[in-house]
């Protein structure tokens, strides 16, 4: 994989948009004992600052569950699907607690949670040719975590996809098998969607954010952070990084 492109399609559901975009290479995220506890305090500290996005007592009215349920009534999905920043918002607003998973893992939904924004990360290594975030045509191959059949992309989806199929369907609500972090993945890429001005606000200080502790945990210096807009839709990963 050697470039990030938000097409077309996309920016005519989302003009307004902003997709940000990190690479990082030499990530150990096998978990370990040694900052297990730090882990832990980490996503306990990150639920607490999830309760500023949680003042309404009807949790679908809280304003970044609504701005998202919004958002995917632009396109085609599959029933029941919710942006993830939703279903983290969700665990936090029911009184859950986060355990530690992977160490990357816990980085990426520590931010998420303090900052009210959806984080995906893939294995670059996985992915096929390059990867692109836009309207699926139907039928692009995709099988979902945990699940032995593949369950095809829907025409007018908007997917993450790259030449062997979806990546991650209905923007950042479920990832695909093929392509998700496990314990040996080294080259990742970080994707952080916002649709509007406030939302692009937090992802900018949450991917600063995201950078330093990935710096912090694994002892790497992540790329640049770029910033996707329709007037510029595409980053490279960096030739140092390839």
């Amino acid at each position: 994989m050697k470039q990030v492109t938000i097409d077309p399609s996309f920016w005519e559901l989302f003009p307004d948009a902003q997709i940000n975009i990190l690479f990082a290479n030499g990530i150990n995220n096998h978990d370990n004992s040694e900052n297990y506890d730090e882990r832990k305090k980490l996503l306990a500290d990150a639920t607490h600052e999830a309760d500023k996005f949680l003042t309404n007592e009807t949790f679908r009215l809280n304003p970044v569950v609504d701005q998202w349920r919004k958002a995917f009534q632009q396109f085609k999905k599959k029933k029941g699907a919710r942006s993830s920043i939703e279903a983290l918002l969700k665990r936090a607003n029911q009184g859950r607690s986060f355990e530690p998973i992977e160490p990357l893992v816990d980085v990426y939904n520590s931010i998420s949670l303090s900052y009210g924004v959806p984080v995906g990360i893939e294995d670059r290594n996985k992915i096929t040719g390059d990867l692109h975030l836009g309207v699926a045509k139907g039928g692009e191959s995709f099988r979902p975590v945990g699940a032995d059949d593949d369950e095809p992309a829907l025409s007018g989806e908007v997917i993450y996809y790259d030449n062997d199929g979806a990546v991650c369907r209905c923007l950042n609500w479920r990832e695909a098998q093929r392509t998700m972090l496990t314990e040996d993945s080294e080259n990742v890429v970080a994707v952080m969607e916002a649709v509007n001005p406030e939302q692009i606000e937090r992802a900018n200080e949450a991917m600063e954010e995201l950078s330093k502790l990935i710096n912090h945990y694994f002892g790497v210096n992540a790329s640049t952070i770029y910033h996707l807009t329709k007037d510029n839709p595409s980053a490279e990963v960096p030739a140092e990084l390839q």
